[in-house]
């Protein structure tokens, strides 16, 4: 893998769906824009977390296929915003996070770091140096796929598919950071459900066309291993406890989920909490409680914070002004926009625009 060739996308929002309420009178109440009138929202979804994993699309990726020989060892510099892959084509490998955990994968197990930290990968031999992978020399099939080679002389090898993908709708980020320090599927593990044997099903095939590259094999190589990554963060999202509670557990329930998806797919629009219970088809005093006991905070308050992050993401498109990012949050005032933005960032909607154009 190597930084210079990972086309990171540094801007992704789906296109808004067309929304009746987006197509009616508007007049202004305070710093919002509210429609005269509301029509019901046509486009819910029967799975809002299906819908949340929708935003998991990986423009920003790079696979990298690297055999090495033992002694190997291999450090993964910090990719921000990024989240790390390790497939174990054949050999094993040996991983040390930065929690200072180590898990020892296979052939067939899967590792992701989700955080974009520095980690080390080795094999079981004793390397005496760790170098920087973007230091190596890569052959370079396409503009997302190389072939690395590295190591000593020993006889025994490992390959690995690696990747590094960046996820930069809010929804995706936000998801990904309550992953654990590192994300293990054990391709061996005899656990029960269709999922779970579906995801080992398809890192066989990744495995099978990574041991001998045919035509075609860069594409489904690269393809798979998107579903791949997918999958795994959904089979944890099905296991783990801490998706229970905040906005995946809101997402979840059946009733709250249908708000935060809506939010999610549009947040310019009017939202109040009367709206967001008609969504849930709870009584406002209902909807209040229950959002706040599940999110952790009020339901307006989440809506303010929600936009306030697809703001930083407009924010770094070449050609948005701080103006029209507040205007397509359904914003009448930009002193009003800038106030919640900084309030919520930290900084300054001018300040991150500046920064995104500088970096």
């Amino acid at each position: 893998m190597t930084g210079r060739n990972i086309a990171l996308n540094p801007h992704f929002l789906p296109d808004r769906p067309d929304h009746r309420d987006d197509r009616v009178a508007m007049s202004h109440h305070g710093d919002v824009r509210t429609p005269d009138r509301l029509h019901p929202d046509p486009f819910h979804t029967p799975d809002p977390l299906g819908e949340a994993l929708h935003f998991f699309r990986l423009n920003g990726a790079f696979y990298c296929r690297s055999e090495l020989t033992e002694p190997w060892a291999l450090t993964m510099p910090v990719w921000e915003d990024c989240l790390c892959v390790h497939l174990v084509v054949s050999g094993v490998m040996r991983l040390s996070a930065p929690s200072g955990e180590t898990l020892r994968l296979e052939a067939g197990d899967l590792a992701v770091v989700p955080h974009g930290r520095s980690h080390v990968v080795r094999g079981d031999g004793e390397a005496t140096f760790a170098p920087v992978v973007t230091d190596l020399p890569h052959d370079y099939l396409s503009d997302r796929y190389a072939i690395l080679r590295h190591g000593g002389d020993g006889p025994d090898r490992s390959v690995l598919i690696c990747a590094v993908v960046r996820f930069d709708h809010p929804s995706a980020r936000s998801l990904t950071s309550m992953l654990p320090p590192i994300l293990a599927i054990r391709g061996t593990e005899s656990r029960s459900g269709a999922n779970t044997s579906w995801l080992r099903d398809l890192m066989r095939i990744v495995i099978d066309e990574a041991g001998e590259l045919r035509p075609g094999g860069e594409a489904v190589i690269t393809r798979l291993s998107d579903i791949i990554v997918i999958h795994a963060i959904r089979s944890w999202l099905q296991d783990a406890e801490g998706t229970r509670t905040g906005w995946l557990g809101a997402l979840a329930d059946p009733h709250l989920g249908r708000a935060v998806a809506a939010v999610h797919r549009d947040p310019a629009a009017s939202w109040s909490v009367e709206r967001l219970a008609r969504e849930c088809a709870m009584s406002r005093s209902t909807f209040a409680a229950r959002f706040t006991a599940v999110v952790g905070e009020p339901a307006m308050q989440y809506v303010t914070r929600w936009r306030m992050y697809v703001a930083a993401d407009r924010l770094r498109d070449a050609d948005a002004s701080v103006a029209s990012v507040a205007a397509g949050l359904g914003y009448s005032s930009e002193a009003a926009f800038s106030r919640a933005f900084k309030r919520v960032n930290g900084s300054l909607p001018g300040r991150v625009r500046r920064e995104a154009r500088a970096g």
